[in-house]
């Protein structure tokens, strides 16, 4: 189906509008795992700089790569990557242990992985039935709404001003105004709701003393990527197995976001498809390693906007990719997104996490709701949150198996598929 013709035309000035909402929707998230991974490793502010710039610019690549069908990549959705956070705690973990190059030489692995057992992963199509799917993205929502709440007060829980009262008035003034324009706004003004607060919140932000322009001082004003920046990859089994696992989690979490794209728009998903889909993230994640950066997957943050906008088409997002391109070239206006203050971004996190959530209700809703499927969905969303709000209870296994029990999504994703096959094994065997 040609999703262009169910909706008009944007002109060029509000097809880049729309490609800023789609790129300060990712940004923070995106920015958050250079930042976590650079402090982890000890990087200087000026290594931070080139590594935040260059991860930029690597992300409007891997979004290019995925919105382009070829013959081999490309899903074809209205899709944004960066760099995910489920990779945070296996890349700080071997590059403390192991250094960069056995680091970088993990991504390039995993990303080969990625894209060997992509023809494998898509025949799994099978295994995500409506129920599966619905479960899995009200989980992709409702598991980030923590993230949300930790940028609202402040970004840091560890921190002594942590839930400062101005923190909390910016961030929920800002999903406020965004929930005011959805509400009274019409047209182009109601389509950029989300774009809005966070301009607004900024502004206010900015009156009361909490932006601060040291990051754009710092930035330089042209940069151009490197390859083997930081070091020349090497490789060894033990990161690289701790590598692909982090990325099986990521492409559980993008086969749910591909569904959601694809009820969104009306569209069909085939088994090439999701192939090309996974085999554009592998490819994203070999660049990734080459450029010394991170592996790339799908951000589910922009699926809200999709819904929230109404504009389903790819147009935005081919403008948003291009943009973190330019970002990335000229760190200078790259780092005016990283004034944005973190509590009003997460006013905007948690409109947008949970309209996620809320896609994934409303897929539920047209499913079945019989005993096996109802056992189904609490089942698997039971246990991801569980494990998502008690992160700890779990600390008593070896550290490559809390990278995988940990992540609620991909507790949630086995439990509802494995629990509806023994369902249907149950009903083959009655029948």
């Amino acid at each position: 189906m040609d999703i262009r013709n169910e909706e008009p035309q944007q002109s060029f000035g509000k097809n880049l509008i729309l490609g800023f909402q789609h790129l300060f929707a990712m940004y923070s998230g995106d920015v958050l795992v250079p930042l976590l991974v650079g402090a982890a490793l000890g990087f200087t502010a000026k290594q931070m700089t080139y590594l935040i710039s260059v991860d930029i610019f690597m992300c409007g690549v891997a979004t290019l790569l995925q919105l382009k069908r070829t013959p081999l990549t490309g899903v074809g959705l209205p899709v944004v990557l960066g760099a995910a956070v489920q990779y945070v705690t296996p890349l700080q973990n071997i590059g403390k242990h192991f250094g960069l190059a056995y680091m970088y030489g993990s991504i390039i692995i995993a990303g080969i992985f990625i894209m060997v057992v992509a023809k494998f992963f898509a025949k799994l199509k099978r295994f995500f039935p409506p129920v599966v799917t619905g479960s899995l993205i009200t989980l992709i929502g409702f598991t980030l709404i923590p993230v949300a709440f930790q940028n609202i007060g402040g970004g840091d829980p560890t921190a002594k001003n942590f839930g400062d009262p101005t923190d909390l008035i910016l961030g929920f003034s800002t999903a406020l105004l965004i929930l005011i324009i959805n509400v009274w706004g019409r047209g182009f003004i109601k389509r950029t709701a989300v774009l809005i607060g966070i301009l607004a919140g900024s502004l206010v932000a900015a009156g009361l003393g909490k932006v601060g322009i040291a990051s754009f001082n710092d930035a330089s004003w042209f940069q151009i990527p490197r390859p083997f920046y930081f070091d020349v990859p090497k490789f060894e089994w033990s990161s690289s197995l701790i590598m692909i696992l982090a990325a099986l989690t990521c492409m559980i979490e993008s086969t749910g976001v591909f569904y959601a794209l694809a009820e969104i728009t009306d569209r069909k998903l085939d088994e090439s498809d999701l192939q090309r889909g996974y085999v554009s993230e592998g490819l994203a994640a070999v660049l990734g390693g080459i450029f010394n950066t991170f592996p790339y997957s799908t951000f589910s943050e922009n699926v809200a906007l999709v819904r929230l906008s109404g504009i389903k088409s790819k147009k935005p997002v081919y403008y948003s990719a291009f943009l973190l391109i330019i970002l990335g070239l000229i760190p200078k206006i790259g780092a005016i997104a990283t004034m944005i203050p973190t509590s009003v971004l997460g006013g905007a996190m948690l409109i947008m996490f949970g309209t996620v959530g809320a896609e994934g209700i409303r897929m539920l809703s047209k499913v079945n709701l019989n005993n096996d499927n109802m056992l189904i969905i609490a089942v698997a969303i039971g246990l991801g949150l569980g494990v998502t709000v008690q992160p700890n209870l779990l600390h008593f296994l070896p550290s490559t198996l809390q990278t995988i029990l940990n992540n609620g999504l991909v507790i949630g994703s086995f439990a509802a598929i494995i629990l509806n096959i023994f369902f249907s094994m149950g009903k083959k065997k009655e029948a």
